[in-house]
């Protein structure tokens, strides 16, 4: 059994864990981080970066099939590879995963390979995967753990069937059809992925629109997209039974009280996340959870006062660009240096289907529910001349402000590449800037961000090009 002795631990080597530990040793602090499976989490590995990779492969897949001609492109006999698509996301994903484990290397950050329990709060046991038992202490622990698939009470994951994100991500053939229950952001990508490809995609929703937490104005953009792009949904769907058969996969819905039966060849389960709290010492430790959450305050600190958790275990955002900014506030608090509290409602949102959608802050309906005076301004896509160049004009920037001091309260965007269009709106949130301050920032031309300055425009009443 071997014994080492840290400033921080780090349990869980994802997004939130190797930055909190990059960060921790920024400022002097021996560090050490536990990972079980491969650095870089669900993220890197199984998450946002396979899947970006697999969404550019989609993109061009549609664009070669149902677009060509109108780009002056004329070939026969195209043939579509995904499995040269998947071994393309391998790649990219082996790429990054070694990347951080230089990133280790130059902080001088140890790694320990295993499975982690807390002993007390300052004391780690760490199985290994050849058996073998190590024990660390440390300071400061922070729980990096991260969230596993949220399941459907009574459907067992097969792999083959019934799956996963994690089986989705690596299974380099394809059904001839699917349905995905959940059209949050992991379903909606999915549908996308697959639909260029060829299968034939049955979205199941129990809310009433393809991502419900969205602007309704955004969503309602998206499923006549997905319409168009021939992909099925049913909305206010309840899911009652998910069965396997000789052929393939029954999924039984009710919808206004009438039950109805899908067929499909798979089934892809993406209903959200549950904390990895399981086996961690948490209840011994009286470390407290709610619903399967590990309970933190605005510094990341849980009620044992030397434990943090940050990302996902915690329920608060579970997007990796939030589990790394968490993982900065908890460093920077163990090692006693100035910090900021992470305003988790403004955090920016990303999905990467086509068209994409990006947000933060309130939609308009809540801004409204809380009491503002509220002001909207919107630019069409189909205004922009960078768009109409691309050939990609569907969708819209839209701006949610306070009509009496012009706060910005939240930003909604469908369109081409509007993920990249974020940092602006939400740099004028943070530092309180006004839309009248955006609509008079020059923006270059021809550029999809001005379709930003031209939505602030039309919140003051003046949109130039509409």
């Amino acid at each position: 059994m071997a014994n080492a002795s840290y400033d921080v631990v780090v349990i869980g080597g994802g997004p939130g864990g190797y930055v909190a530990a990059i960060r921790a040793a920024q400022l002097g602090l021996k560090t050490a981080l536990v990972e079980k499976e491969n650095l870089g989490g669900v993220c890197l590995n199984w998450g946002c970066i396979p899947t970006k990779a697999l969404l550019r492969n989609a993109e061009l897949a549609h664009l070669l099939q149902h677009r060509a001609k109108e780009f002056g492109f004329v070939f026969d006999n195209l043939r579509l590879d995904y499995t040269a698509a998947v071994k393309r996301s391998r790649r990219v994903v082996d790429r990054l995963v070694k990347g951080v484990g230089f990133l280790m290397r130059k902080n001088g950050i140890t790694v320990h390979t295993g499975t982690a329990r807390l002993r007390s709060p300052n004391e780690i046991d760490i199985q290994t995967a050849d058996g073998n038992a190590e024990h660390i202490t440390a300071r400061s622990v922070i729980i990096a753990t991260g969230a596993r698939p949220r399941a459907l009470p009574g459907v067992t994951v097969d792999g083959q069937r019934i799956l996963t994100y994690r089986q989705a991500i690596v299974q380099d053939t394809l059904p001839k059809s699917a349905i995905i229950i959940g059209a949050g952001p992991i379903g909606v990508e999915f549908a996308y992925i697959w639909r260029a490809y060829g299968v034939e995609v049955t979205l199941i929703e129990m809310l009433p629109h393809l991502l419900p937490l969205e602007d309704e104005e955004v969503s309602a953009e998206l499923e006549r997209a997905f319409k168009r792009l021939g992909i099925r949904f049913h909305l206010n769907a309840k899911v009652e039974r998910v069965e396997v058969t000789d052929d393939g996969v029954r999924v039984t819905v009710t919808q206004e009280g009438k039950e109805t039966g899908l067929e499909a060849d798979q089934v892809l389960i993406a209903i959200g996340v549950q904390g990895n709290t399981d086996r961690l010492g948490l209840e011994d430790l009286g470390i407290r959870t709610e619903r399967g959450f590990i309970v933190v305050d605005e510094h990341m600190r849980t009620n044992v006062s030397n434990v943090y958790a940050i990302g996902d275990v915690t329920g608060k955002t579970p997007l990796a660009h939030v589990a790394s900014a968490q993982g900065i506030v908890a460093a920077e608090r163990i090692a006693g240096v100035d910090t900021i509290t992470l305003n988790y409602e403004m955090m920016p949102r990303a999905v990467y289907c086509q068209p994409q959608v990006a947000s933060f802050g309130l939609t308009e309906a809540q801004a409204r529910e809380r009491g503002y005076e509220v002001k909207v301004g919107k630019f069409p896509f189909q205004a922009n001349g960078k768009a109409l160049g691309l050939g990609e004009s569907q969708g819209f920037v839209k701006i949610v402000a306070d009509a009496k001091y012009g706060e910005i309260l939240g930003a909604h965007m469908i369109g081409p590449e509007v993920t990249e269009l974020l940092p602006e709106l939400t740099l004028a949130q943070a530092w309180e800037l006004t839309p009248e301050e955006i609509a008079r920032n020059v923006h270059a031309h021809p550029t999809l961000s001005e379709a930003l300055m031209e939505a602030a425009h039309a919140w003051t009443g003046h949109a130039i090009h509409m």
